[in-house]
């Protein structure tokens, strides 16, 4: 049955902050670094702890240490915090992924110091790690001349194939056992299932019924066979998660949302609303795709819209931008699986 859309997550304009960050106190924060640089305190600046608010998610810290070193502190979520399903246990994936990766030194990712999931000095999981120099690629890729534009996107494609170089032994989600499966169709379904349910928590409703949601995918369902042999996907890698210096990429950051699937569940592959292949597409080496690919393709494409929708009733948002997008993508992604 088609539902009407009608519902958005309201916004409470008073008090934006988020519903998940664990955020600490100064005293805290000295307690957890001496623990993990072994007695090492902080700086007695004032600025020796600077809360990083751009994400929505966790808590973030760049801290100075008594030694004049700058690190970053991240902290996940407290525990009881209302989180979707597939976030269960995210930092610990994070950390086991970034200390996989850094094997690779092709892929620039911050050394990990310490992680601390004892939550005696802390009612969650945190850890710090390297900080990275450079600027966000969000914030000055517009700015770039088009060809180094071109030239980060390149070597985004670059860095996206060494992480997907990774094997894995199961599908699905690290942190999630209840998210895996010994197969990658068995393992999509239990997936997106879970995203739906999350959506139905909330009482979210699409501009399709789940039903309608469902049966788009098992029509496609039968393209998720081809694929047999799990590797890593870091799944988050957009602009803000990648930093740059010199037309260089320097970092890539938060790897706490991977799993191991297909690398078509990149990012670099959700051209939206038709964009095309991309130079991030041509520095991978992938520009181009069978049938069953496509059908892949918009699947993934479906399971991001409805992560990205169904977040914003897990969130508080100070906007409906990432309502809206998603709520035209779930519309693109759905008219085409119908379609074909």
């Amino acid at each position: 049955m088609l539902a009407t859309y009608s519902q958005k997550p309201a916004l409470e304009h008073n008090d934006m902050e988020s519903k998940t960050k664990n955020k600490k106190s100064r005293k805290q924060i000295e307690s957890m670094a001496v623990r993990a640089f072994n007695g090492l305190g902080l700086a007695s600046s004032e600025e020796a702890v600077a809360e990083l608010k751009q994400g929505w998610f966790n808590a973030a810290y760049n801290v100075t240490l008594a030694d004049g070193r700058e690190v970053i502190l991240k902290i996940a979520p407290p525990q009881g915090a209302e989180v979707m399903i597939y976030e269960k246990n995210i930092m610990a994936t994070e950390v086991a992924s970034m200390r996989l990766v850094k094997r690779n030194p092709v892929i620039p990712v911050p050394e990990i110091y310490f992680f601390d999931n004892a939550h005696d000095l802390c009612d969650s999981d945190y850890f710090f790690m390297e900080k990275i120099y450079g600027d966000n690629l969000e914030h000055v890729k517009a700015s770039l001349p088009d060809d180094t534009q071109e030239s980060i996107d390149l070597h985004i494609g670059e860095i996206i194939r060494e992480i997907n170089s990774f094997p894995g032994t199961y599908f699905g989600y690290d942190g999630n056992s209840d998210l895996r499966a010994d197969t990658w169709k068995e393992a999509f379904i239990k997936i997106v299932d879970s995203v739906l349910e999350d959506a139905a928590r909330k009482n979210v409703m699409f501009d399709f019924g789940y039903d309608e949601i469902r049966a788009a995918i098992l029509k496609h369902a039968p393209a998720l066979d081809e694929i047999t042999s799990p590797c890593l996907v870091h799944w988050d890698a957009w602009n803000p998660n990648f930093f740059i210096n010199d037309g260089r990429i320097t970092g890539i950051i938060d790897f706490e949302r991977a799993l191991w699937a297909e690398p078509l569940m990149e990012a670099q592959f959700r051209p939206f609303f038709g964009e095309g292949v991309t130079s991030s597409m041509r520095g991978y080496g992938k520009t181009s795709f069978t049938i069953a690919e496509e059908q892949r393709n918009h699947l993934y494409s479906l399971h991001l819209a409805l992560v990205m929708n169904t977040e914003c009733f897990y969130r508080n948002y100070d906007t409906d931008d990432v309502f809206n997008f998603s709520r035209q993508f779930i519309g693109a992604t759905m008219e085409w699986l119908k379609a074909n």
